[in-house]
């Protein structure tokens, strides 16, 4: 069939083909890569965007004083996760990782409920301010209750 065509037009039409399969490919990995990646917000900038129920993201912040409570199954942990100028209720079931305390950072990742409540898969404790993403850290720095440097 190729063989009717000039030797012109052959070139153009593997050219056409070879940008259209790239096209294709490149589309693909782009969906595939966008159900990967992870919104990542602080409490203030949670508050200021709606977010699906369903929308997976990371939540960052500091695990608020006296706010960490078991239920009554003893799985299942509450806290709040503030960044000193907004806050939100969290629930994690499972086990917590040893550096997890009030007045710590954390980053948590998992979805809002239908009642707004953070409800999170996993659990990533800080051991101090030195790692927390720049705008909590900011967040904190404008309080007066950075510790850091």
């Amino acid at each position: 069939m190729l063989n009717k065509f000039k030797p012109k037009r052959r070139r153009l039409l593997f050219l056409f083909s070879g940008i259209s399969i790239l096209a294709l490919s490149l589309g693909l990995a782009l969906l595939a890569l966008n159900e990967q990646v992870d919104l990542f917000l602080t409490p203030t900038s949670l508050s200021e965007k709606k977010i699906d129920t369903d929308k997976r993201f990371k939540l960052g912040g500091l695990v608020q004083k006296d706010s960490i409570g078991k239920t009554e199954n003893g799985i299942t942990t509450t806290f709040i996760i503030t960044d000193n100028n907004m806050s939100i209720n969290a629930r994690y079931k499972g086990v917590l990782p040893n550096l997890f305390r009030e007045g710590q950072g954390v980053v948590a990742e998992g979805k809002l409920n239908s009642k707004g409540i953070f409800v999170a898969n996993k659990i990533f404790a800080k051991h101090d301010e030195n790692y927390l993403p720049p705008e909590i850290a900011d967040a904190i720095k404008k309080e007066g209750q950075w510790k850091g440097n």
